[in-house]
C-alpha cells in the first residue's frame, strides 16, 4: 500500500490553507478555469460566484456575487462575472460554484481567485 501524503495546513499559516478539491493542486491557469466553466455549462448546472475575506473562509458563509446565473450558457459571461467580483473585492477569495438542479446541491465548487495571505 502506498503512503498517503499529508498536506500540512493550519490556521496559523494562512498560505497553507486548503479550500475545495482543486486547492490541493497547483493553481488553475485561465485555460483550466475556462474548461471547468465549460464543464459546468455542459452539465446544465447553474453557475454562481461567491466571495469572502480570507480570514472568514472557514467559519462564515460566503457572500453571493449577485444571484446565481440561472440558465447561463455563455462561458465568457460567467468568467466576466467572476472577474468583476475579483476586481470589486481584490482582497477576497472568489469561488465559482455549479449548482445541480436535480440533486439540489453543489455539483462543483472551486476557488478561482485567492486573496492575499497575511
Amino acid at each position: 500500500m502506498s503512503e498517503m501524503q499529508d498536506y500540512h495546513s493550519s490556521l496559523s499559516d494562512p498560505s497553507s490553507r486548503k479550500f475545495e478539491t482543486f486547492s490541493y493542486l497547483q493553481e488553475l491557469d485561465p485555460g483550466q478555469i475556462r474548461r471547468q466553466v465549460e464543464y459546468i455549462v455542459r452539465r446544465g448546472w447553474n453557475p454562481a460566484v461567491e466571495h469572502t475575506e480570507p480570514e472568514n473562509a472557514f467559519d462564515h458563509y460566503w457572500y453571493m456575487w449577485k444571484l446565481p446565473l440561472f440558465g447561463e450558457a455563455d462561458v465568457d459571461r460567467i468568467l466576466a462575472e467572476a472577474e468583476a467580483c475579483h476586481k470589486a473585492h481584490p482582497n477576497h477569495h472568489v469561488r465559482l460554484i455549479g449548482y445541480d438542479n436535480y440533486k439540489q446541491s453543489q455539483g462543483t465548487a472551486m476557488v478561482i481567485y485567492r486573496g492575499p495571505t497575511v
